[in-house]
């Protein structure tokens, strides 16, 4: 790609992303309206979540005798229009839960022409921040309704155009478990484990790059923490995640009981947390008839919505239990995914990038993490983002992070702002 093409595609990725900032933040009223009148969909007997209709997925029964990382099931999809000229494969492989008991997961695989065998491969962790199978990578590449498409598309051509195979997993699990963090680490990590196995795909023995932001950001920085243990074999070069939620803990006890415009992540992340640990958390137990209700309308969402009918709520207005933050078990299972309590260390160079002011996650957190790292010989480059909130970062950071990982490709000694 020319340079001049390079800086259209990187404008492209910028004004996307200022735009679905612009529609996020601009929301951000801490008055709540009436709810809505559920959809159809949301029926009191609803099951959360849905399970996906394709038998692709289907888990088999003999899962607990496949290896991590192991292909259960491949195939061809159609060439997709986010990612012109670039053939797309989906895989179902067998990975890990948050219990470490044996669970099927996927990914997408996306290799374009100009892709030499054995080079660059990246995997790249969407901000997918939702409940519902219909939000999965592979659905919303191929869905043509506007309020699920993949917001990250621009950045991921211009990694294409690189040349660079580029894997898209659902780190979030067979059960949508939004907030189990760790459990995305170890999808990502799986899920670069199968697509190396494939000798089809052509990244068998390739250089390993991750990237994520936000929500992905947070599995990205798990799998490279966890990468030394839990996937020692990888050849992981290096790691950008920015604008990455580093503690639970904090950001539970900063929401507390007061309304907020992204109530409904929080929300959502208790329901999937809930998913993911269902012997350790209740959430459903202790909502009241406007919480069952909330429950009903999210439960199989998508970003979008879960936003719309969290948007300037509050956790008080869901339960009658005033002591509803008082359980030990929870605090317990946000500790345990919530990167700066865990004491694992990535082996492998990181880029992270945040603003200095986000308001959404606790920076303090990020700089301690960042400190961490770097006293135990990590080379981190951070980039402070002149900009005032979350997600209008991930644009701004974008590009440098893409050319960082470009030259740990090449080899290139990796730079520190330690």
């Amino acid at each position: 790609m020319s340079r001049s093409g390079r800086r259209s595609v990187v404008r492209t990725a910028v004004g996307l992303w200022l735009m679905l900032a612009g529609a996020w933040m601009g929301a951000g009223v801490s008055t709540a309206q009436p709810f809505p009148v559920p959809p159809p969909s949301a029926a009191p007997d609803a099951i959360f979540p849905v399970a996906d209709p394709d038998p692709f997925y289907i888990q088999p029964v003999d899962i607990a005798d496949h290896a991590p990382g192991e292909v259960l099931k491949i195939r061809q999809l159609p060439p997709s229009y986010y990612f012109p000229g670039s053939a797309v494969w989906e895989l179902l492989f067998r990975t890990t839960d948050s219990q470490g008991r044996p669970i099927a997961a996927n990914t997408t695989y996306v290799l374009p022409p100009n892709h030499v065998p054995d080079g660059p491969l990246v995997s790249y962790q969407h901000i997918i921040n939702s409940l519902g199978n219909k939000c999965k990578i592979v659905t919303e590449l191929y869905t043509t309704d506007p309020l699920h498409q993949i917001r990250e598309a621009a950045g991921l051509n211009i990694a294409l155009a690189r040349g660079w195979a580029v894997a898209l997993p659902d780190h979030l699990g067979p059960r949508m478990a939004y907030g189990a963090a760790k459990l995305g680490g170890q999808i990502t990590l799986d899920g670069i484990r199968a697509v190396q196995r494939v000798p089809e795909l052509q990244v068998t023995n390739s250089k390993v790059g991750l990237g994520g932001y936000s929500g992905g950001g947070m599995a990205t920085a798990w799998a490279a923490a966890l990468a030394p243990s839990y996937a020692p074999e990888l050849d992981i070069v290096g790691a950008a995640a920015g604008g990455t939620p580093m503690n639970l803990v904090k950001m539970a006890e900063a929401l507390g009981a007061n309304p907020h415009p992204a109530f409904g992540l929080a929300m959502a992340a208790a329901l999937g947390l809930e998913r993911e640990y269902p012997d350790r958390i209740d959430v459903t137990g202790q909502l009241n008839d406007q919480g069952h209700l909330m429950k009903q309308m999210i439960g199989n969402g998508c970003t979008n919505e879960i936003m719309l009918f969290g948007l300037g709520r509050s956790a008080s207005q869901m339960t009658d239990n005033k002591n509803f933050m008082d359980d030990p078990e929870a605090w317990k299972v946000m500790e345990e995914n919530s990167l700066e309590l865990y004491p694992g260390v990535p082996t492998t160079p990181i880029f992270e990038w945040h603003s200095p002011t986000d308001a959404l996650i606790p920076v303090d957190s990020i700089d301690t993490t960042v400190r961490r790292y770097c006293d135990a010989g990590t080379p981190v480059q951070t980039l402070l983002t002149p900009t005032p909130d979350h997600l209008s970062a991930a644009a701004l950071g974008l590009p440098q992070g893409l050319d960082w990982m470009d030259a740990r490709f090449r080899g290139d000694p990796a730079p520190s702002t330690c």
